[in-house]
């Protein structure tokens, strides 16, 4: 796995615009730390750059068959989503579109034993995540990267003693406790597809750090791991929306 490389300014993003095709909302830049909406199309994709990672999300609006008609390689697809229902196809399609649409060519994605996606030309690494209406996508040239995206939804208060441990629950945060278990979840969600093992135990084997969730702008927070020799540590980056929060590892 790749090491982890601390930056000096986790929260630069860039601010050159960049164009894509007229479905696609660009872009956002930090200023002063806050993200400001610069310039809207016609769907819900948004994108990000941070350093040498590419950061894209989509609200799902298009059907499966709107989806492939964006795409070159239509007869390769038909046989793998022929058996998927509509939700399903549209996740698994919009991926491919997100990517085409941040690389301005397609790329096929491939996935290993451990089911991690990557490119079959190994031009970057690539983490995908879905939820409910959304999906997610990160690239990186340089190094491993992850990603996570949940829509917010009290259902993971069903869940909670499975992957918050002791330290965890004391440092909840009294205020935004449904955010904060989401935050919870969806970090140990990237730390275990950055990591790549099997048999990773949320509650004992991933740790995070105690912060203060924000809304509206990129944050970050400290998390490791004890599943392996290497007992990784990371800074998780994360953005609370008002339908969903990401974590990432770029």
């Amino acid at each position: 796995m790749a090491e982890y490389r601390r930056r000096t300014d986790p929260l630069d993003l860039t601010e050159t615009p960049v164009v894509y095709a007229d479905n696609v909302i660009s872009w956002f830049d930090a200023i002063s730390d806050k993200i400001k909406k610069n310039r809207e199309l016609k769907s819900s994709t948004y994108a990000f750059y941070d350093n040498q990672s590419k950061i894209a999300v989509a609200l799902l609006t298009e059907d499966s068959e709107s989806l492939l008609a964006r795409l070159s390689f239509k007869e390769r697809y038909l046989p793998v989503i022929e058996k998927m229902t509509e939700n399903r196809k549209r996740e698994w399609l919009s991926i491919r579109v997100l990517l085409k649409e941040l690389l301005g060519e397609e790329k096929e994605i491939l996935y290993n034993s451990f089911g991690k996606p990557y490119l079959s030309d190994n031009s970057f690494h690539i983490s995908i995540s879905h939820t409910k209406g959304y999906a997610a996508l990160i690239l990186n040239k340089g190094r491993e990267v992850a990603i996570d995206i949940e829509k917010i939804t009290a259902k993971v208060e069903n869940v909670r003693k499975r992957f918050v441990n002791e330290e965890e629950e004391k440092s909840l945060s009294q205020s935004n406790e449904l955010i904060h278990l989401l935050l919870y979840w969806s970090a140990k969600e990237s730390i275990f597809k950055w990591l790549g093992v099997e048999n990773v135990d949320f509650k004992s084997d991933l740790h995070i750090s105690p912060f203060e969730p924000v809304f509206g702008e990129w944050s970050e927070f400290d998390a490791y791991e004890t599943r392996t020799k290497d007992q990784n540590c990371c800074k998780i980056r994360y953005f609370v929306h008002e339908d969903y929060v990401l974590t990432c590892i770029c």
